[in-house]
């Protein structure tokens, strides 16, 4: 006898896979801290990953541009971080597109948060460089978008990552790069 597995809705419909992650997330974050930002504090002896994590969980503040941008937090692990966004009228530039710095802060939301997962209790990191190409106009009915940032290298000093913004299609919009600088955190 042959086993069939059951149809998964998410798997015809990405877009509603998305939509239903959001609602998850959304939920944990609107019950939790909220936006602003974490106190030393709280973050003191939690690496990266654990505090992207507890930012995740709604145990720590997330950063207010996500709300001002409409983007937020997906998923974190080592390495990666996943962002989902809705482009709307507000992100709108004088000819009618989606601005490209709206392309640009999401997808550095994405490489940074990917780099911060790297970072061991103690250190810290700051953009020194970022690239951005942006390939292909977001049209103004596309529900929502993904920035996913990877890590390429994370060392003492520097640490890269690469990211690309995509719509429930596959569909790239854009993809970006970013060099970071990593350093000691002092008290």
């Amino acid at each position: 006898m042959i086993e069939t597995k059951a149809a998964n809705p998410a798997d015809a419909d990405p877009l509603q896979a998305w939509l239903a992650a959001e609602r998850e997330v959304t939920a944990r974050l609107t019950g939790g801290a909220g936006p602003g930002v974490a106190r030393r504090e709280q973050v003191a002896g939690m690496s990266g990953l654990e505090v992207m994590q507890a930012m995740l969980r709604g145990e720590l503040p997330y950063a207010p541009i996500a709300r001002t941008l409409d983007f937020q937090l997906i998923e974190v692990e080592k390495g990666r971080a996943l962002f989902q966004g809705t482009p709307g009228p507000g992100h709108l530039n004088p000819l009618g597109t989606v601005h490209g710095g709206w392309y640009a802060t999401l997808l550095d939301s994405a490489l940074g948060c990917a780099v911060h997962t790297c970072m061991p209790v103690g250190r810290a990191y700051t953009t020194a460089e970022l690239s951005v190409n942006l390939v292909r106009a977001i049209p103004l009915n596309l529900a929502r978008v993904r920035a996913e940032g990877k890590v390429i290298h994370c060392g003492r000093q520097l640490a890269t990552a690469d990211a690309r913004l995509y719509g429930p299609d596959g569909t790239l919009f854009a993809h970006a790069t970013t060099t970071c600088l990593v350093f000691e955190l002092r008290g």
